[in-house]
């Protein structure tokens, strides 16, 4: 009878600490996103005399200043982003579709081919890439990002949709052929909606990647009404170095959108990891 107690006294110890470690991660993970976010409220002076202080006024004048230098790149993103993340999840979820559902020839060599796209190191192209573009009048161009980013997305987001069809009933596909569906209306209609948790997952993937790359932003444009927010960010930060108060407040505004997709997709967003890329 006395193990009983003793086995509840460790269970909530264990408990306890389980707790205080995701606590401790917790705050290790969010307090550098609310000391940046607190700095825009800030004056440089107050800012070096006391970092770690609360603003001593709420003002909105540095995140005002800050948007009127950053919004021309936010909106670049914003296209670039959303576009790309359309394209690179309808071909890949089509492409997964077609390896795992579909009969067809050689299917394990044009996976090994789909999927070994995954081993191509952006920077190795990067100067046929340029010649490329330059000679289909797409450089410094908000296209030339989206079809880069499209590009270098789609064999691992392919990978990651493949691995959660493999795991889907095909009765379904062949209950849906037998009352006369195509193949399209299989794949827009079934295998789709049962997809939700891998695509948005690999929405939100592609989202972080697009809204955070730096390498092919800086290098395929030249133009501030094509660059996007990180090269914008450090365009600021050239002109505006010393005045650390306005480049957190276009830290917080470059940082808000990301943690707001990811709060509101976050169930699926671990589902759709965890079924599939564990298969």
């Amino acid at each position: 009878m006395a193990s009983a107690p003793r086995r509840s006294f460790w269970g909530g110890m264990g408990q306890a600490f389980l707790w205080a470690f995701l606590l401790s991660v917790g705050v290790v993970v969010l307090y550098p996103l609310l000391w940046m976010g607190l700095g825009g409220f800030k004056s440089n002076s107050q800012i070096f005399s006391d970092p770690f202080a609360l603003p001593q006024s709420w003002s909105f004048e540095n995140y005002l200043a800050a948007w009127q230098a950053v919004q021309g790149y936010m909106v670049s993103s914003l296209l670039i982003t959303g576009v790309s993340t359309v394209i690179t999840v309808l071909i890949s979820a089509w492409a997964a579709y077609g390896l795992t559902r579909t009969p067809m020839p050689g299917k394990p060599v044009i996976t090994g081919i789909v999927l070994g796209g995954m081993m191509l190191s952006p920077t190795v192209a990067l100067v046929p890439l340029v010649r490329m573009l330059q000679s289909l009048g797409l450089y410094d161009t908000h296209w030339a990002l989206i079809i880069l980013y499209t590009a270098f997305r789609v064999p691992f987001t392919t990978f990651l949709i493949r691995a959660y069809m493999l795991d889907l009933p095909r009765d379904l596909d062949e209950a849906a052929m037998m009352d006369g569906a195509s193949r399209g209306q299989i794949f827009r209609k079934i295998i789709l909606p049962l997809c939700r948790p891998i695509l948005v997952s690999c929405v939100v993937l592609h989202v972080l990647f697009a809204w955070n790359e730096y390498l092919f932003a800086m290098i395929f444009t030249n133009s501030p009404t094509v660059q996007t927010l990180p090269v914008g960010l450090t365009s600021m930060m050239s002109k505006h170095g010393t005045d650390y108060a306005q480049v957190f407040a276009a830290m917080t505004i470059s940082a808000l959108p990301i943690v707001i997709i990811f709060f509101l997709t976050q169930r699926y967003f671990i589902r759709g990891l965890t079924e599939g890329i564990g298969k």
